[in-house]
């Protein structure tokens, strides 16, 4: 089966004046963090806004990122995260970063559903399984 993308989230983030390195664009980790803003809030927003107190949660084991265009100050960024290409434990997410509808970079990160106390992964949560059947 061919791999599906879900949109499940869209996060706008400023870029800080701080963003920027002494090259005079945003600095590449804090693509990361961009995405990592989009992916948390996505967390929170999936657990009904209480982040995951049942014990289990996605940790990344793997995160990329390509860069198209420099972002500058000042632009709001605008983060698209997707998921695919699930596993038994784990499950693919995927980010678009725009400004004005222009693409200034893509990113993936695994997520890999562990039990927090051990640090073992466990199945993926049927609620998180459901969103890519919601999305056929």
């Amino acid at each position: 089966m061919a791999d599906q993308r879900v949109l499940v989230h869209t996060s706008r983030q400023r870029v800080r004046w701080g963003d920027m390195d002494m090259l005079g664009h945003v600095n590449n980790t804090v693509y990361f963090r961009y995405m990592e803003q989009a992916r948390i809030e996505w967390i929170y927003a999936l657990a009904g806004g209480a982040g995951y107190d049942d014990g289990h949660g996605p940790v990344i084991v793997n995160a990329s990122c390509n860069f198209s265009v420099p972002l500058v100050y000042p632009a709001d960024v605008e983060v698209r995260m997707s998921i695919g290409d699930p596993g038994r434990t784990s499950i693919g997410s995927y980010y678009d970063l725009t400004v004005d509808g222009r693409r200034y970079a893509d990113g993936a990160a695994r997520m890999v559903w562990t039990e927090r106390a051990s640090g073992r992964p466990v199945p993926l949560p049927s609620h998180v399984l459901s969103l890519l059947d919601a999305g056929r």
